[in-house]
């Protein structure tokens, strides 16, 4: 039997809102089928886990995520299907997010305690709020959410400018064209792709714990507007210091690619941080969802 790998992603380490689940599977470089009724992993050599003929127990696992270098067979589809362990496409370590996994059974309770949240004019600016008083350590007293996007506009522009002295990066601004990501200086580059593979750890973290992405407190027009309220949670203590840590890199050696490498590099500090886990419990503690027992209730 497959364990639950302690330590990749740091998702052993997270319980999320299902009852009688004990949480996610990351399997990559290898085959998944059904055979008899029982999901198996034939898996090549990898850094997690030896080549072999794995048996999955779905039945107690809540979301698998399905790494590079892997195939899954439509029988597999079919049986998870059946028994509501859902199933996403990720990048490595987590810095891409390819699927959209439908609801899991027993997810209700989250979803339900979003939706009363931000329907509630006065609950959704508190909560919003609340986000911004993670991000700049103390409740700022404005209740106007025009007003609190202007300080942290202002507020992010001091961040990129601390961030890249630290690094020794010459800052010129943030500059960002949609159109053409890549017609600007390389801090900029590296900032479009950092907040990329963050934006894709946070699309696991609210899909794992059943939250409704386009429900967002601080943006609104997406639709995944919440995914990208819990990406900015991490702006300045990973997202900017990955960005300027891989910029510096690529500064100093042309010959770098910079979005591989912080790709490569993104993997690595989602695991030593432990982002995906931390990102599960921050979505829960902000929604005020307790799954301490064996079903998940609101708070």
């Amino acid at each position: 039997m497959v364990g639950l790998f302690a330590g990749r992603l740091g998702l052993a380490e997270s319980r999320i809102p299902h009852a009688d689940r004990h949480g996610l599977l990351w399997l990559a470089r290898g085959n998944l089928t059904v055979e008899d009724g029982t999901l198996h992993f034939r898996a090549a050599q990898s850094d997690d886990l030896e080549p072999g003929d794995y048996a999955i127990p779905y039945q107690s696992v809540s979301l698998i995520l399905l790494g590079p270098g892997s195939t899954v067979s439509h029988d597999v589809l079919r049986l998870l299907a059946r028994h509501g362990t859902l199933l996403a496409a990720v990048g490595e370590g987590g810095v891409k997010f390819y699927t959209a996994p439908p609801w899991g059974q027993g997810h209700s309770a989250v979803a339900r305690a979003h939706a009363r949240l931000w329907a509630d004019e006065k609950a959704r600016i508190d909560v919003a709020r609340r986000m911004y008083a993670w991000r700049f350590g103390r409740i700022l007293p404005h209740k106007d959410i025009t007003v609190l996007r202007g300080i942290e506009g202002a507020r992010l522009k001091e961040t990129y400018r601390l961030v890249a002295d630290q690094h020794g990066i010459p800052w010129k601004g943030r500059h960002y064209d949609r159109n053409n990501p890549n017609a600007t200086d390389i801090p900029n580059q590296a900032i479009n792709h950092a907040v990329t593979f963050v934006e894709a750890a946070a699309d696991i973290a609210v899909a794992a714990v059943g939250a409704l992405p386009p429900l967002g407190f601080i943006h609104e027009d997406s639709s995944n507007a919440f995914t990208l309220d819990v990406t900015d949670l991490y702006r300045a203590d990973i997202t900017l210091p990955l960005a300027f840590a891989v910029a510096k890199k690529a500064l100093d050696d042309p010959e770098i690619r910079l979005e591989r490498e912080l790709r490569r590099e993104a993997a690595a500090w989602f695991r030593k941080h432990h982002l995906i886990s931390k990102m599960i419990d921050r979505v829960k503690e902000l929604l005020g969802v307790d799954d301490s027992g064996s079903d998940a209730k609101c708070v």
